[in-house]
């Protein structure tokens, strides 16, 4: 991650999530997240709908140039970004794994902008619809409203491997085949 607030709010994530694969979305607490908040914004996981915005940072939506509140995520995307970037919300709601994104856009001036987007998913529970979070932090410091919206880089962030060591026990030689508990 190279923004600071992207590892700020991974850190936050991170430090809620524990044990679990993710954390649940009722753990977040804004008022921990006061300097992030006009970059942080929750997807509804719905892929007709293009994953709707629930809500959205106000820097976000300046940036973006209008409210983000229902309006679909992947629609901001050109081009083959679009299937990109369904896959990856796919992935990160779906396969609980967090992804870095490098994203470029267009600005009001036709200039290049560079921007960072961090997804997060939450543990999915029972009867209340799927969502995800992210940060979209841009590089440069641009007034303009950005447009066509272009994945030029991505990666998942895997948790750390909790391997417990099991013991090896050789249980039975079969006609030159040995098999052993605990490895697969």
């Amino acid at each position: 991650m190279k923004h600071k607030s992207s590892r700020e709010f991974f850190a936050y994530w991170e430090a809620k999530r524990g044990d679990a694969r993710a954390p649940d979305r009722s753990e977040f607490e804004p008022s921990a997240l006061r300097g992030l908040l006009t970059d942080i914004f929750v997807l509804s996981y719905d892929g007709e709908a293009g994953y709707p915005f629930r809500v959205a940072g106000t820097r976000t939506c300046a940036l973006l140039g209008c409210d983000l509140k229902d309006r679909s995520f992947t629609a901001l995307f050109a081009g083959t970004s679009r299937g990109e970037i369904e896959d990856i919300i796919t992935c990160v709601a779906e396969e609980t794994l967090p992804a870095i994104v490098g994203i470029t856009a267009t600005t009001e001036t036709a200039e290049p902008t560079h921007l960072e987007l961090l997804l997060l998913p939450f543990t999915a529970r029972v009867h209340v619809p799927a969502s995800l979070t992210g940060l979209l932090a841009p590089f440069e410091d641009n007034t303009s409203t950005l447009r066509d919206l272009a994945v030029t880089s991505w990666r998942y962030l895997h948790p750390p491997e909790r391997f417990v060591a099991r013991a090896v026990r050789k249980l039975s030689i079969v006609r030159g085949l040995t098999v052993y508990e605990g490895l697969r």
